[in-house]
């Protein structure tokens, strides 16, 4: 935190105002206090920097109890960390909940300077609840006194290090973290979670290391890492790959949100895990297999209920994607007449021996079939990677095998995950008898995998499979029966999950069930489809309306945001909206839901259908009522885009603590 000897003091006596007299708003006391920096030559626009304090002022007041404002931000108008600070004569309202402030601190930071503004706050923050500190502010008689107290907190004299460092520096100085983070679909919240740790962990003097086990595929991490680090965070929404190459490591587990939302205490408590002796290890054999067992750390047998559910959906959709995109083309080239024939062309045609519709047609039909092929691994690869999430790799052939078999008796996708439940706990269960050590090399390949699926096979035969199968077809009934209010009824539901955690498991719920429908190839399967990509579409593309129309309610970064969820939402990537629901839940989801509940409902009250699970507009061929389609799109994004400007507009959050701020 220390100025360099080439970079200019944070504060000096010509950025300190004392008793003045500004009259007005909090705007009024900002712009004054730019005022005072662009004369010191701190900054080249104080009309910007101004207006970018006050953008962040939209997000949440920066009133404090006790009288003292601390109102900041990032700005491309600045070059070097500054603090300005003026007395108030009277004070001025800053959102504050005891009333006005006489103390007003302005924290202009470069725009590339993310560190240093955190760490102005933190230390400003920090000092601000010392009431020394503060009496001795409103009792100073001069500027250079003002400076050398806030200079005195913002960069303080290093401590005198004993000759001979504790036991107790020792051991936090060598201190080793190991982390991994995955969420359903490894777009956005698992990198998001690893930066906030790796963040926190640099705050925190920790050596930190993260495999993120995203959609672009992950780097494990070096079995020596492993091996050197005293402690592991699971910050994860779904199975962890591998989980044995931990076993033993102390470690605090929770889902991937916390990581993003309180990433300094999760540092923390893997750090004092690492000194406890009774505190929660990964449970294992030392190896892969059975390492996926039971919850471990601090997780919650809903939480693991959730992430087995989760990563089953995970691994299915990929086969999702390309299977109905796939079946999607080979439309566009043949039409849907090719649900006819389309197999037997694929198998008796060929280049030398084309159909009569020629090589168009020929094309569609092995599209079509591969598609196809793709798709049928739907529910087995759902009921197998739930398995596997539960019992690691001896369960997944007996969960493939269970999610064959639900195709096979007409469970479908509720037979997919009940199969995948009971493969799951009859492979743990098998992998976990005590065997003579000479037999334990056959457990794994052969002995779990046969006794757990003749153990799912039978269950689902004599017991559970015909009830599935029941179940399964009213649903089919019921929903090709909807018509009129009880669908709009359903598309406003399943706009209303498509929008509430942007990505999350509700989300991931509401997709699961559109494309698990697909396989029914009914009018009912893809009207619901195009509801909840319709729906799944508008968070992004509303937030980026919502920042074109109204920049000032918005900072730059999330401008920036705005701009590139464009192309997020036109192609379906409902993440894309997850910047600005992170940081400004309260007012950005509710409008969100908002917008998706009446996509939902105008797309089942047009009819619009959809024969493809993904690719937003870039899928138009291959759903019917385009119009109807887009236009529920478009009154859905302008709903939510008007509800989240009137939101940020005329509702404030409660104003924040110093505590609180910090982490801002």
């Amino acid at each position: 935190m220390m100025n360099s000897p080439s970079s200019p003091p944070i504060i000096t006596t010509d950025l300190v105002l004392l008793d003045t007299d500004i009259q007005g708003d909090k705007r009024a006391v900002i712009a004054r206090l730019a005022d005072s920096l662009a004369a010191a030559g701190r900054t080249n626009d104080s009309a910007g920097l101004t207006e970018a304090a006050m953008a962040r002022e939209e997000q949440s007041a920066t009133g404090l109890p006790g009288g003292i404002a601390i109102p900041h931000c990032r700005s491309p108008y600045v070059d070097t960390p500054t603090i300005g600070f003026a007395r108030l004569r009277p004070p001025v309202d800053f959102g504050a909940p005891d009333g006005p402030a006489d103390l007003a601190f302005l924290i202009a930071a470069p725009e590339s300077g993310g560190q240093e503004h955190m760490k102005l706050l933190s230390s400003l923050a920090r000092a601000l609840v010392r009431k020394d500190f503060v009496a001795a502010l409103r009792s100073a008689s001069t500027t250079a006194e003002v400076v050398d107290l806030v200079d005195a907190v913002v960069n303080p004299a290093p401590a005198v290090a004993p000759t001979t460092p504790t036991t107790s520096q020792q051991t936090e100085a060598a201190k080793s973290i190991v982390a991994i983070t995955a969420c359903p679909t490894g777009i956005a919240h698992t990198y998001m979670a690893a930066d906030a740790l790796a963040a926190a962990a640099k705050e925190a003097g920790v050596t930190f290391v993260v495999e993120t086990q995203g959609s672009s595929g992950s780097t494990p991490l070096p079995a020596d890492t492993i091996a050197k680090a005293d402690a592991v965070i699971f910050a994860t929404d779904v199975g962890v790959k591998d989980k044995g190459r931990f076993t033993g490591k102390p470690v605090v587990a929770s889902g991937v949100k916390r990581a993003i939302n309180e990433p300094a205490k999760m540092i923390a408590e893997a750090v004092a895990a690492a000194d406890d002796p009774n505190a929660a290890r990964v449970q294992g054999s030392g190896g892969p297999a059975g390492s996926g067992s039971a919850p471990s750390g601090n997780v919650s047998w809903g939480t693991r209920t959730r992430q087995i559910l989760l990563t089953g959906v995970s691994y299915m959709i990929p086969f999702v994607a390309a299977g109905g995109l796939l079946i999607a083309l080979g439309f566009l080239f043949a039409g849907y007449d090719i649900t006819d024939n389309g197999n037997d062309i694929a198998l008796n045609n060929s280049l030398t021996n084309l159909p009569a519709g020629g090589f168009t047609q020929y094309l569609g039909a092995i599209l079509f079939t591969l598609g196809g092929l793709a798709f049928s691994f739907l529910v087995p690869a759902l009921a197998g990677y739930i398995s596997f999430a539960i019992a690691d790799r001896p369960g997944i052939a007996p969960g493939f095998t269970a999610g064959a078999l639900a195709v096979f008796i007409g469970g479908g996708f509720i037979g997919g995950i009940v199969g995948g439940v009971i493969a799951g706990f009859a492979a743990l269960w098998i992998s976990n008898l005590k065997v003579p050590q000479w037999f334990r090399g056959l457990m794994p390949v052969v002995i779990t995998p046969l006794f757990a699926s003749l153990f799912v096979g039978l269950i689902m035969f004599f017991l559970v499979g015909r009830p599935l199968a029941w179940v399964n077809v009213s649903l089919t009934e019921w929903l090709n029966g909807m018509s009129g209010t009880s669908a709009i009824f359903l598309g406003v539901i399943l706009g209303l999950m498509m929008c509430f955690d942007l990505g999350g498991p509700v989300n991931k719920a509401a997709y699961a069930f559109a494309t698990a429908g697909l396989a029914a190839a009914t009018t009912a399967s893809f009207e619901i489809m195009a509801t909840v990509m319709a729906a799944g579409m508008v968070p992004p593309l509303a937030m980026a309306l919502a920042t074109t129309i109204r920049p000032g309610l918005f900072s730059e970064p999330e401008r920036e945001n705005g701009r590139a969820a464009w192309l997020l939402g036109a192609t379906f990537i409902s993440e894309g909206a997850i910047p600005f629901a992170a940081a400004d839940p309260l007012r950005v989801i509710p409008s969100m839901m908002f917008g998706g509940a009446i996509t939902g409902a105008l797309c089942m009250a047009f009819g619009t259908t959809s024969r493809a699970p993904h690719g937003g507009i870039f899928v138009l061929f291959a759903i019917d009522n385009k119009l109807g389609f887009v236009i529920a799109i478009v009154a859905g994004m302008i709903a939510a885009a008007l509800a989240v400007v009137v939101a940020k507009q005329f509702i404030k959050p409660a104003p924040k603590t110093a505590a609180e701020l910090v982490a801002v």
